[in-house]
């Protein structure tokens, strides 16, 4: 569009143009936590108890997904593999996180550790929009903790404005 300048009037008589959000820009955040410890000890996965929702602004904007999930294991040759989902759609992935806390043939000791991952999601979306994450005992053996003993787990989403 461009500006004529009539009657010799200034720019400044102009009073608005239409407004653009540029692309990349961080539209909305929002964070979750909890410290709720979740059990397992079955193949089968179970919801951690990490949960978030937001309402995209436009179709055309992505969500960045940060999480920081807490994870700890106890006994020997198991671990915990996490999903991560939007609504019931996994994202990032077939299995987002592999082998956590794996430590072969460690008898009793109990094992602390955490999956941090991020992804950029294109939902193509304007409805509210549920992020979560699932976990499992990948052994059935010894016992999978998350949010051990009220340690926290944290998601963040942000909305990025997409592309036209």
């Amino acid at each position: 569009m461009a500006i004529i300048k009539p009657n010799n009037n200034t720019i400044s008589a102009i009073t608005a143009l239409p407004a653009a959000i540029p692309t990349g820009k961080v539209i909305q955040i929002v964070n979750a936590h909890t410290g709720t410890q979740a059990t397992s000890n079955s193949t089968d996965y179970a919801d951690t108890g990490l949960t978030a929702t937001i309402t995209p602004s436009s179709t055309s904007n992505k969500i960045l997904v940060l999480i920081d999930q807490s994870v700890g294991k106890q006994g020997h040759d198991t671990w915990s593999q996490i999903r991560v989902y939007r609504d019931t759609t996994e994202i990032g992935g077939a299995v987002a996180g592999r082998s956590i806390g794996y430590t072969g043939g460690s008898g009793n000791n109990y094992v602390g550790t955490g999956f941090s991952n991020s992804f950029l999601d294109t939902p193509s979306s304007t409805s509210a929009l549920v992020y979560k994450t699932q976990f499992n005992n990948t052994q059935a053996s010894g016992t999978i903790r998350v949010q051990v003993d009220s340690g926290q787990s944290y998601m963040t989403l942000m909305e990025i404005a997409g592309w036209l």
